[in-house]
């Protein structure tokens, strides 16, 4: 018990620390963070957009309406996962638009600014279950040549130290069609079955029905 509350301590210590990163001119802040959760399980996104600054939360906008619709067909809803689990990102700040009017996309020196930030939470909650939402989280942290390839599966990788479970999701972007067509709307279900089977999962399920 001392040592959860000294984390939670260190976490809250690096979240404010996190708030106050001013690394890159490109990006617009401000820092979009999660609120001290410990948990062993970690979702990473891979920036906010243009509303999440004001609304001081990730996935608070389009994109993440559609990823709790998901979890919620596992069993969580959108509180009970912010609570419950730590939503992190390869970047914390909105990047802009891009010359094509999406999003721009984080370049290499922004997103190892920022990773700075993702390790040190990886070490503060040592967490079990790793779920990469979009190709730039996901190649984070594993080879990806199609999105085909990866989604659907647990991928064991040695990550800060030792082997953890990954289980990447698609980006679920308003502006992509590839969850909403086949092979990528099996592939989503059966990602999500994984997931809602992990025994980190299914420890936060029990945590949620006894609180």
């Amino acid at each position: 018990m001392v040592r959860k509350k000294e984390t939670h301590l260190l976490l809250a210590d690096h979240i404010s620390h996190l708030k106050d990163c001013t690394k890159c001119p490109g990006m617009i802040g401000p820092v979009v963070t999660h609120r001290p959760v410990l948990t062993k399980i970690l979702l990473i996104g891979q920036a906010p957009g243009p509303r999440e600054g004001a609304l001081g939360k990730p996935f608070a906008w389009t994109a993440g309406k559609t990823l709790f619709r998901w979890l919620e067909t596992i069993g969580i809803t959108e509180e009970e996962f912010r609570s419950h689990a730590y939503i992190s990102a390869v970047c914390r700040c909105f990047p802009g638009k891009g010359k094509t009017g999406g999003d721009r996309v984080p370049n290499n020196d922004e997103i190892a600014n920022c990773s700075v930030w993702l390790d040190r939470e990886v070490e503060l909650l040592d967490p079990d279950l790793i779920i990469p939402v979009g190709r730039l989280a996901i190649v984070q942290l594993v080879e990806l040549k199609q999105m085909t390839d990866v989604i659907g599966k647990t991928i064991k990788v040695d990550w800060h130290g030792r082997e953890r479970d990954v289980v990447p999701l698609p980006h679920p972007s308003g502006a992509s069609s590839w969850f909403k067509k086949e092979p990528g709307k099996t592939l989503l279900q059966e990602a999500l079955t994984v997931i809602r089977e992990h025994p980190a999962w299914q420890k936060m399920l029990d945590d949620v029905r006894n609180k």
